[in-house]
C-alpha cells in the first residue's frame, strides 16, 4: 500500500514533537513538511536537534495547503491557534488529526465538524489515554456490565507549570482545566454519557498570575451518577493522577500515576469471568506517552483507509467539547 502523504501545521502545542516524532517512525507515512507561522519559533526549531531539525519546512501555510498529495495533516497549533488552522485544514480537504483542545468558539467547531462530514474527511481529536490499556480495559469492565450499574466517576490529573506557562493559559476562560480536562472528560462521557448538569469550581490560589485557575474541581450530574474531575496546577512533582469508576457490583481504580497505568485494583461483589470476587490488582502493560500517540495515529490511518471505523462517533467529540465549554463557562451549562 502506498504511503500516505502528511504534514503538521504548528508546533506551539505541548504534544507537537511527539506526534511529528510519531508521523516520521510510522512506515505508512510520509511526512511531507511542517509549517510554523511564527518566523522566530520556527527559526529556533530549525536550528536545534531531533525532528524538527531534519524535515522540510513550508514558507507559507498555502505551500502545504495546496499541496493535493497531502492527504491528512496534525494540528499541532497552541491552544489559542489551533482552532482556527484546522478550518484552514478542513477548508482545503484534508483529515486532521487535531490536537486537543477544540478551542473556545464552539459555533466554529461546529463549523468545523460540518464541513468535515460534507467533505467526508476525519477530524481525530488527540486525546491519547483513549489508546491506554488500563482505561481500554476499565471502558471494557463498565460497558459489559461487570461493575454493574455506574454511579460515580473520580478523575484527578494535575501538574505543576512553569510561570511562563500560566501567563500563556491564563488566556484561556477556566486556565488549567480547559487546558488538561478533555482528556479525562473524554473518558467520563464516554462511559456516562451527555451530563444534565455541570457545575465548576475555578480558583486561582497559587496567585502568581491572575485570572490565571490553577486550582479546579468540576461536578458532572447525570440521571443516576455523578462525575468529579480535579485539576491544578500547583501540585509538587511527582503528580498523582488517578482514575476512579464506582458501580453496583464493583468498582476498578487505576492506580496513580495512570501513566503508564500498569496496576487496576478491581473490586467484585461477585465474581466475572477471570477475576474473583472481592479485591485483587490486575496487571496491565501500560504504554508510553510515545507510544500512545502512536497508537493514535495508527487508529487515524486504519480509519481514513476504510478498514475501521472512527474510535468514537463525531457526535462524541463534540460532546467533549460541549462539555469541556460548560465547565468553563464559555456556553451556558
Amino acid at each position: 500500500m502506498a504511503k500516505i502523504r502528511m504534514a503538521q501545521y504548528g508546533t506551539k502545542h505541548g504534544h507537537a514533537r511527539g506526534k511529528l516524532q510519531a508521523m516520521l517512525v510510522n512506515p505508512d507515512v510520509e511526512v511531507a513538511g511542517v509549517f510554523e507561522p511564527d518566523a522566530e519559533r520556527r527559526a529556533k526549531l530549525q536550528a536545534g536537534e531531533g525532528a524538527f531539525a531534519d524535515v522540510y519546512w513550508f514558507a507559507d501555510s498555502a505551500e502545504m495547503l495546496s499541496d493535493e498529495t497531502i492527504a491528512a495533516v496534525a494540528s499541532e497549533g497552541n491552544n489559542a491557534e489551533s482552532l482556527e488552522q484546522t478550518e484552514e485544514i478542513v477548508n482545503a480537504g484534508k483529515h486532521v488529526w487535531y490536537d486537543k483542545p477544540a478551542g473556545e468558539n464552539w459555533e466554529q467547531w461546529q463549523r468545523v465538524i460540518n464541513t468535515a462530514q460534507e467533505k467526508s474527511l476525519l477530524v481525530q481529536m488527540g486525546y491519547m489515554l483513549r489508546y491506554h490499556s488500563a482505561f481500554k480495559q476499565v471502558a471494557d469492565w463498565a460497558k459489559s456490565g461487570v461493575l454493574g450499574t455506574l454511579f460515580s466517576v473520580r478523575a484527578h490529573m494535575s501538574t505543576n507549570v512553569s510561570h511562563e506557562a500560566r501567563t500563556r493559559i491564563s488566556q484561556h476562560t477556566g486556565g488549567i482545566f480547559f487546558d488538561l480536562g478533555g482528556h479525562v472528560l473524554d473518558q467520563v462521557l464516554w462511559l456516562l454519557g451527555k451530563p444534565e448538569k455541570v457545575t465548576a469550581f475555578l480558583r486561582n490560589d497559587g496567585g502568581s498570575v491572575e485570572p490565571f485557575k490553577d486550582n479546579t474541581l468540576t461536578v458532572y450530574e447525570f440521571e443516576k451518577a455523578m462525575a468529579f474531575i480535579s485539576i491544578s496546577a500547583l501540585e509538587p512533582r511527582p503528580v498523582a493522577r488517578r482514575f476512579e469508576v464506582y458501580g453496583t457490583k464493583g468498582s476498578a481504580i487505576i492506580v496513580e500515576p495512570f501513566e503508564p497505568g500498569r496496576t487496576i485494583r478491581l473490586c467484585l461483589e461477585q465474581a466475572s469471568g477471570n477475576y474473583s470476587s472481592g479485591e485483587q490488582i490486575v496487571e496491565i502493560a501500560g504504554e508510553s506517552r510515545q507510544r500512545l500517540y502512536e497508537l493514535e495515529l495508527d487508529a487515524f490511518l486504519a480509519t481514513i483507509a476504510g478498514t475501521q471505523p472512527p474510535d468514537r462517533p463525531v457526535l462524541h467529540e463534540l460532546l467533549v467539547q460541549e462539555t469541556l465549554l460548560r465547565a468553563t463557562g464559555v456556553i451556558s451549562s
